[in-house]
């Protein structure tokens, strides 16, 4: 059992339609207030992207706030830290939950998820380009065999790498994995538009993969890195030795969150 004492950092999201949107930013504020909450919640017409952090009695009492506020029930990946890696309060409504730049239907992604105890099969296997979806100074920190880098500075750069090195013809079956699971959720429709049609998302992201997949049994390589002051979360989703990579606050890079 986790000691209280400890924070607790959620990450989590969903692709559904939100109405009123301006209404809601100051009602997630006052809710996060009151329960001693930090850390990222963005908003668009598309959905929802959050990270936040707190003590777990605190996490427990917002959730159910949360879910009320916007009409839904969330699935949340978990972890923990001594310190906590937010030091602010900050919902903001953008064009985008995660910046693609590009029209997807997000309902062409059904069927393409993957569980993180059959992901190792299909990475295994030879005729499978695996992709990994984030930036590069995510890539260098760590990644799963056999992964190619696209090399990308920012997720929306990522439709170019295709464009320029991925050929329907040629690559039958494709495998992505982000951090979290959200830019797959929108990379792989877009794949789907294109014309691929084996196309794989890791359900859950690298987060879900590290909760639920044994190390003795992991293909991860290497650290994952996260979009707070921790920096990266090894094998156990404990705090890593990486040094950051890219901009000094993560807590202003919400664009590129997991």
């Amino acid at each position: 059992m986790v000691s209280e004492s400890k924070i607790q950092i959620i990450t989590f999201y969903e692709f559904k339609r939100l109405e009123n949107l301006a209404e809601i930013p100051e009602r997630l504020r006052a809710a996060m207030r009151e329960n001693s909450i930090l850390g990222t919640i963005i908003l668009a017409n598309e959905g929802f992207n959050s990270t936040v952090s707190g003590a777990p009695e605190n996490i427990r009492n917002f959730v159910p706030l949360f879910e009320e506020i916007l009409e839904t029930n969330i699935k949340y990946k978990s972890s923990f830290h001594a310190e906590n890696p937010f030091r602010r309060i900050f919902v903001k409504i953008k064009p985008e939950i995660v910046t693609l730049k590009k029209e997807v239907a997000i309902e062409k992604g059904v069927g393409t998820h993957v569980s993180p105890r059959k992901w190792n099969e299909i990475i295994r296997d030879s005729e499978v380009f695996v992709l990994d979806t984030r930036n590069d100074y995510e890539f260098e920190i760590g990644t799963f065999e056999r992964a190619v880098n696209p090399k990308t500075g920012k997720f929306s750069d990522l439709p170019r790498f295709v464009e320029e090195n991925l050929d329907p013809e040629k690559h039958k079956k494709i495998a992505m994995f982000c951090t979290g699971g959200i830019r797959c959720e929108k990379f792989a429709p877009f794949l789907k538009q294109k014309g691929f049609e084996n196309v794989y998302q890791l359900e859950g992201g690298i987060l879900k993969y590290l909760e639920e997949i044994p190390e003795s049994e992991s293909l991860w390589q290497g650290e994952c890195y996260v979009f707070d002051r921790r920096v990266s979360v090894d094998e156990n989703l404990e705090k890593g030795n990486a040094r950051d990579l890219s901009l000094e606050n993560k807590e202003l890079s919400t664009d590129e969150r997991r």
